[in-house]
C-alpha cells in the first residue's frame, strides 16, 4: 500500500502517532525474545566457527582490513583479550566508539545490528561472558583477536570430537 492511497484523516492519524516520543511505545516481548534466539544462535555459531578452524585465516566481513586497521588506529593500546564491559560503555568511551561505527555506516551490513560479544576471549559464550555491542564493535574486536592470535587458543581449550567435526550423513 502506498501513501498515496491513505485518505487525509488516515494520513494525519499516522503523523500524529509519529510525533509521540520514542518512550511511549511498548516493547514488543516476542520481537526481543526472536531478537535475544537470533543474538544467541549467531554467537553460538561463530564460536564453533573459532574452534573448528584456525581463526588467523578467517574473514568476518569484505571489509575485515579496513576495519582492522581504523580500529588500531582509533584504539591502539585496547587489550581485547578480557573486554571491561564499563571500558568500553562509559560515556566517553561510548562517543569514541559511536565516531568509529559510524565509519561504517553503508559500509558494513547491518553494522549497527545489537549483537553478542564475549568478554573474555578464551571462554565459550554464556550470560556471563557476553555483552550486546553494535555488530561493527563485535567485528572489530572479534577481527583484532583474530589476526592477533588471541582466539587461536580456542581450539586447544575447546577440542571438537571427531563425531563432531565430520558431517552428519557421511558414515
Amino acid at each position: 500500500m502506498s501513501l498515496s492511497a491513505l485518505s487525509g484523516s488516515e494520513l494525519s492519524s499516522i503523523c500524529s502517532v509519529l510525533q509521540q516520543p520514542g518512550d511511549s511505545f511498548g516493547n514488543d516481548a516476542s520481537l526481543e525474545m526472536m531478537w535475544a534466539v537470533r543474538a544467541y544462535e549467531h554467537a553460538e555459531i561463530y564460536f564453533n566457527l573459532l574452534v573448528s578452524v584456525d581463526p588467523l585465516f578467517l574473514n568476518l566481513s569484505p571489509a575485515d582490513d579496513d576495519i582492522y586497521k581504523e580500529f588500531r588506529k582509533t584504539f591502539p593500546a585496547l587489550s581485547v583479550d578480557v573486554i571491561v564491559e564499563e571500558e568500553i560503555k562509559s560515556n566517553e568511551s561510548k562517543a569514541v566508539w559511536r565516531e568509529f561505527c559510524n565509519r561504517f555506516e553503508g559500509k558494513v551490513d547491518d553494522w549497527n545490528m545489537a549483537t553478542l560479544l564475549r568478554l573474555n576471549c578464551e571462554k565459550d559464550v554464556s550470560e556471563s561472558n557476553t555483552t550486546i555491542v553494535p555488530r561493527i564493535q563485535f567485528l572489530a574486536i572479534e577481527i583484532a583477536r583474530n589476526r592477533e592470535g588471541l582466539n587461536s587458543l580456542l581450539r586447544s581449550l575447546f577440542p571438537r570430537s571427531k563425531d563432531e567435526s565430520s558431517c552428519k550423513g557421511n558414515s
